[in-house]
C-alpha cells in the first residue's frame, strides 16, 4: 500500500507539470498611446438587467469607466445595440463628455464587431490594445471581446463596469473570457498601468482628482494624509506606530 501512495504521489506531481499551459498569455502592459477605450452597450434600458453588484455602485462604475479616455486622452468608440427599443441610450452622463467620439448605433447585431461601421472605426484608430466593459457581461462583453482576441488584439475587460443578471453568470462569463487571454481587470489596476509612475503625466496631480470622484477607497487615504499635514498634531497612543 505504501508503494502505491508513493507511485500516486509521484503520478500527482508528473500531471501537475505536465498541465501548465504552454500557451499561457504572456504579462502586458497598457500603454496609452497604444490604447482604445470602448464603451459597450451601457444603456440606460440594459442598466436594469444588471443585478450582480449594488445598483449605485454599478452606475458609479460605469460613468467611471468612461471617463478613463478623458483623464488618459485615450480614443473613445461607444456603441449601442437596438437603441430605439427597450434597451435604450447611454447615459447622457457618458455622452456628454465625448460629444464628438464616434458613436455606433447597431440596428440588430448582438456582437458588436459582426457590426461593419463598428469595426472599421476599431481598426481605423491603429490600437492594438483594447479595454471595454458592457452590459451585459455575458453577451455584449464576452462576445466582443471574444471577438477582439480571435482578431488578434490584445483585451483588457473592466470587471467592475460590466453587469448582468446573477454572480453565477458573471463568473461563469469571466472565466470564459479568461480562458481566450483576455485580461481581467479592476478600475483601478487600469488607472495605475496607464499612469505607471505617480511622477507622470497624467500622474498624481491628475489621478488623486480622479480617484477622488471614481475610487474614494483609496483617494480617503491621501485626504487623510493631507489632514494629517495640515492639523500637525500627533494624539497619545499614536507615536510608535510608524
Amino acid at each position: 500500500m505504501k508503494f502505491f501512495s508513493a507511485f500516486a504521489a509521484v503520478c500527482s506531481v508528473i500531471a501537475a507539470v505536465s498541465a501548465k499551459p504552454n500557451d499561457a498569455v504572456p504579462f502586458e502592459r497598457l500603454n496609452k498611446n497604444d490604447t482604445l477605450l470602448l464603451v459597450v452597450d451601457l444603456q440606460v434600458g440594459l442598466y436594469n438587467v444588471a443585478r450582480d453588484m449594488d445598483p449605485t455602485l454599478f452606475r458609479d462604475n460605469m460613468i467611471a469607466h468612461a471617463a478613463l479616455g478623458k483623464l488618459f486622452d485615450l480614443p473613445v468608440i461607444m456603441t449601442t445595440s437596438a437603441q430605439t427599443g427597450p434597451n435604450g441610450p447611454l447615459p447622457k452622463e457618458i455622452l456628454e463628455m465625448y460629444p464628438n467620439s464616434t458613436l455606433v448605433m447597431r440596428q440588430g447585431e448582438v456582437d458588436a464587431w459582426d457590426n461593419e461601421e463598428f469595426q472599421k472605426a476599431v481598426i481605423a484608430t491603429g490600437k492594438k490594445q483594447i479595454i471595454l466593459a458592457g452590459i451585459t457581461t455575458d453577451v455584449c462583453t464576452t462576445f466582443l471581446a471574444l471577438s477582439l482576441r480571435a482578431a488578434g488584439y490584445s483585451v483588457w475587460a473592466n470587471v467592475e463596469a460590466s453587469g448582468t443578471s446573477t454572480p453565477l453568470i458573471r463568473d461563469v462569463s469571466n472565466s470564459r473570457m479568461q480562458a481566450a487571454g483576455v485580461q481581467l481587470v479592476s478600475l483601478f489596476s487600469i488607472v495605475c498601468d496607464l499612469m505607471r509612475d505617480w511622477r507622470n503625466t497624467p500622474g498624481s496631480p491628475e489621478v488623486l482628482p480622479f480617484l477622488d470622484k471614481y475610487f474614494p477607497v483609496y483617494s480617503y487615504v491621501a485626504r487623510a494624509h493631507l489632514a494629517a499635514i495640515d492639523n500637525g498634531t500627533v494624539i497619545p497612543g499614536e507615536a510608535g506606530l510608524i
